[in-house]
């Protein structure tokens, strides 16, 4: 692959950014800022708008009707329009442990989301991967869990890719419709740092952040290390694939315990030179 450089695209807005998203209808990527409780829009000028939706926001989607949805502590809120400052209902609670939060997940080609959760202190087994249907039906996928994070679903929607960072592998899974996801298993194993979130592009590629490592790695369809780009900050966090044909590759980043942050930790970044393009990330349905 051609040479891939990182470019800064905005200020250090976030303590914690997480879970980059884009929908055709908004004004630009939307992010969270995850310990701030507050989601985050990129406009095309530069500037950045700011909601805050709780005390902790861990992904944001479209919906496929038209608004959009915010994944918070331990709840889902809705918005039935597309502005970032529409007025906004909660739904179900997919968790009532005050010792465990949100941390990350996505949505199927179904339209159902899966949202994941981590213990505050990050202790091993306390996580969950909760499922919410389009008609809003909470069920519990996955159990035992540490740091659930990435999860992405492939353009034809029969394998999920996902990351549990305390494993130290990026894992795949199978897919229908009528049976969610089965047949979990490791896919490529990551060193250097941990897995945080992830995104795949349309030959076949998982780009997971690295977080702590200061990089990007890109793993071709076999699995195999194929790229590692470098930032300038030591914990980047997820990517997303965003623009019109999904031709733009961003990285949010955090600053979040570190005594000595880069200046342009919690930034958000774009990696250039990927020649690629992303599979989309898919609206929750309801």
């Amino acid at each position: 692959m051609a040479s891939i450089a990182a470019h800064q695209l905005t200020d250090a807005v976030c303590e914690h950014g997480e879970g980059p998203a884009w929908s055709d209808r908004w004004a630009g990527p939307r992010f969270v800022d995850m310990l701030r409780g507050d989601v985050l829009e990129l406009a095309a000028n530069g500037s950045v708008a700011r909601r805050h939706v709780g005390s902790v926001a861990a992904l944001t989607r479209a919906r496929r009707r038209g608004g959009w949805i915010a994944l918070t502590r331990h709840a889902v809120l809705f918005a039935d329009s597309d502005s970032l400052d529409a007025p906004l209902t909660e739904g179900p609670r997919l968790w009532a442990d005050p010792t465990v939060r949100a941390n990350e997940g996505g949505c199927d080609p179904a339209g159902a989301l899966h949202a994941g959760s981590m213990a505050w202190d990050a202790s091993p087994g306390r996580g969950s991967l909760m499922r919410m249907d389009p008609m809003g039906l909470v069920t519990e996928e996955l159990a035992d869990l540490t740091i659930s994070n990435g999860l992405a679903w492939t353009a034809e929607g029969s394998r999920a890719f996902y990351v549990d960072s305390a494993t130290g592998t990026i894992d795949v899974f199978d897919w229908t419709a009528k049976d969610g996801l089965s047949s979990r298993r490791t896919w490529a194993h990551v060193e250097g740092g941990g897995a945080d979130g992830l995104a795949l592009d349309t030959d076949g590629g998982v780009w997971v952040a690295i977080f702590g490592a200061g990089a990007v790695h890109r793993y071709d369809r076999q699995g195999r290390l194929a790229d590692v780009v470098e930032l300038p900050i030591r914990q980047p966090t997820a990517l997303a694939f965003t623009g019109a044909h999904r031709e733009r590759l961003i990285v949010t980043t955090s600053r979040h315990g570190l005594a000595d942050p880069e200046l342009s930790a919690g930034a958000v970044y774009e990696l250039v030179g990927h020649g690629v393009r992303g599979v989309p990330t898919y609206d929750f349905g309801g």
